[in-house]
């Protein structure tokens, strides 16, 4: 499986959002900012964060792929 947060950072530029405002607003440690970066897995808590401070769902900031 393959995850990929393009849409998240794609949302963010559409807000006029740093990753670094969003990762002050959603409290994310930074080496879970770097993880979401290289679209490596974080936990559901993290997701659900920035879910809740940017007012969307999951799958408005992130897609799964198998393969």
């Amino acid at each position: 499986m393959k995850i990929s947060y393009n849409k998240l950072w794609k949302l963010l530029v559409d807000k006029k959002m740093s990753k670094a405002d969003l990762r002050k607003v959603a409290e994310i440690a930074p080496n879970t900012m770097t993880k979401m970066r290289r679209d490596e897995v974080v936990s559901i808590n993290v997701l659900l964060r920035i879910c809740d401070k940017l007012d969307c769902n999951i799958g408005e900031i992130m897609d799964v792929e198998r393969g």
